[in-house]
């Protein structure tokens, strides 16, 4: 039987800052661009015109063209505009394949699967599924099994921790670079967030590294 902490991820306000937040919607369960983040139809790769994002060959910032030499599958291509990265710094696809499956999941206390997940349960899947990695099934003990890493030292694949209630460690993510982190969310369910949103920042208490040689069995 599975024990679960009262505490965790129950006192999460909204987490999506402004940019972040109006940059992917949920239609039909379905992640989406807006406001002119679109990808050729024409072709199944989103494709590069330079290290940034923007294309100075069309009126439209964000239309990907043919006319170009190096291609990128449209999931990197999106997730590098949603963190404001390079595509080429987002070399994991099946990290953000992972996240693109379960983006917009609903939150639910003690939940699991894609009818509903809690954050610690959410870190867990993804390390697990991506990194090869098992985790005991609660925060709290999510942290106790890490080698603790500070903030400016945090690398894709991390875990990120927070007190969010008067009870200790209650709310776990996982880190992706450019200070976002992807977590299950009360508000918002399965999403990306900054690390230096007001909120984050202040109940932030550490990384968390656990390689796959350390392998924890979950519990």
């Amino acid at each position: 039987m599975m024990a679960f902490v009262a505490c965790s991820c129950t006192a999460l306000k909204p987490v999506i800052n402004n940019k972040s937040e109006k940059t992917v919607k949920q239609e039909n369960n379905q992640p989406h661009f807006i406001e002119n983040i679109t990808v050729d139809p024409s072709t199944s790769v989103a494709k590069k015109t330079s290290l940034s994002i923007n294309n100075t060959a069309t009126s439209n910032p964000f239309i990907i063209r043919h006319d170009v030499q190096e291609a990128y599958n449209p999931i990197l291509f999106k997730y590098a505009i949603l963190m404001d990265m390079p595509v080429e710094a987002l070399a994991n696809f099946k990290l953000f394949a992972f996240i693109d499956e379960w983006y917009g999941v609903p939150y639910h206390f003690g939940g699991s699967n894609k009818t509903g997940i809690d954050c610690s349960a959410f870190a867990g899947n993804l390390m697990t599924t991506v990194f090869g990695i098992g985790l005991p099934r609660m925060a709290k003990d999510q942290y106790k099994s890490c080698e603790h890493v500070k903030k400016a030292n945090l690398e894709e694949g991390d875990l990120v921790f927070f007190h969010t209630t008067r009870k200790g460690i209650s709310h776990v993510g996982v880190y992706l670079g450019n200070n976002k982190f992807v977590h299950a969310s009360l508000n918002y369910g399965v999403t990306i967030s900054d690390l230096g949103d007001g909120y984050y920042s202040r109940t932030f208490r550490g990384g968390g590294r656990v390689r796959s040689s350390d392998t924890v069995a979950g519990n």
